[in-house]
């Protein structure tokens, strides 16, 4: 198995990354899309950012707001069109709770663009489950209780949801398909000390992957440590423990558990990541980053509402320009580490490079 989660791929396309800096002309496709199909979800997470008042993600997103079938199927044949290379359908809300979602993901599946999503799981069922297990390249469940009475506590669903997604996770792996299943656990001050006994039950259910991840609780990077301290430790540990025990190779533990300064702190004045990996929004504005969504004020790069994706990408090449990250992202970024790549490599002096 080769590395599911770097933040070297994106140096696997040389082209797009030559064509990022303000003083090249030349405007190339997005590598990858994030589509936020739906603001609806059957789930009331309690962490989740795009609810949370105290956290700038989804300020100003309506939970009533969903892509038109009709807008949806066109902004996949401007994908497929663009040549575009991955879709990644995510949240807002749950795309397994978008109506339309077959529908596309059908299209895609008869396209050379490959697709993924992020889901609770809970309508991780029926024809959607089979058309995900037969052609998405991943598919991502959230999961935070570690039983039908913490995960209904956290989620405020009914009992025995915990259950019913574990469930769906043991018939999506009996589907016949190539799609990589995998889940993350947030972690937060309630479920850490469960943490080795969860990536236990999630493989025993048959997932390929569990992510460790914390649960984000402020835009002040800090505060997020400051949170974490206390669990950071134990945490660790039983990240480790459970490496030892469970992985194999068919089983990995990705640690994304870790202090939080490099993903807030930056220090530069452009950003490379939002011409690799835009988002589309339900309310069909289009935004510079998963974490600039439904922040109108300064993560806006335009609306598709009136016009086509394809049309808005090559429309304006200084829409790329209009945010500075260090005076408008002072918050949590998940590509902040890949931006530091991406410009000391731009950055490089030309004349030197033989100099390895």
């Amino acid at each position: 198995m080769g590395l599911l989660y770097s933040k070297m791929k994106i140096f696997h396309f040389t082209d797009k990354i030559d064509s990022l800096a303000p003083d090249v002309d030349k405007i190339l496709p997005p590598v990858q899309i994030r589509i936020k199909p739906t603001n609806h979800c059957g789930h009331n997470c309690y962490y989740c950012a795009y609810r949370a008042e105290n956290l700038q993600l989804g300020k100003d997103m309506n939970q009533a707001d969903s892509i038109p079938k009709d807008k949806m199927l066109e902004l996949i044949d401007d994908i497929i069109d663009m040549d575009i290379k991955g879709v990644t359908f995510s949240g807002g809300g749950d795309p397994f709770c978008y109506p339309y979602l077959l529908d596309a993901v059908k299209k895609l599946s008869n396209s050379p663009v490959k697709f993924a999503s992020l889901t609770n799981g809970a309508n991780l069922t029926g024809e959607l489950a089979e058309v995900f297990a037969a052609k998405a390249t991943w598919l991502r469940i959230s999961i935070d209780g570690w039983d039908d009475e913490s995960y209904s506590e956290y989620r405020g669903v009914r009992h025995g949801e915990f259950t019913k997604v574990m469930n769906n996770i043991r018939m999506f792996k009996k589907h016949s398909g190539r799609c990589f299943l995998g889940a993350v656990i947030v972690v937060d001050k309630k479920n850490a000390s469960h943490v080795y006994e969860s990536i236990g039950r999630l493989k025993d259910a048959g997932v390929d992957s569990v992510k460790v991840s914390p649960c984000i609780v402020s835009n002040i990077g800090v505060e997020n440590n400051l949170y974490h301290w206390e669990i950071f430790k134990s945490v660790k540990e039983q990240t480790i423990r459970a490496c030892n025990d469970f992985v194999d190779e068919a089983f990995e533990i990705f640690d994304s558990y870790h202090e939080l300064d490099n993903k807030f702190d930056k220090d530069y004045s452009w950003c490379p990541y939002l011409q690799i990996v835009p988002v589309i929004g339900a309310d069909l504005n289009v935004y510079t980053c998963h974490d600039k969504a439904y922040n109108l004020e300064d993560g806006l790069i335009g609306s598709v509402k009136d016009m086509r994706f394809k049309e808005l990408w090559f429309s304006d090449k200084w829409s790329f320009f209009r945010v500075n990250p260090s005076v408008h992202c002072n918050h949590h970024c998940v590509s902040n580490a890949a931006n530091r790549l991406i410009l000391e490599y731009i950055n490089v002096d030309k004349g030197h490079l033989e100099f390895v």
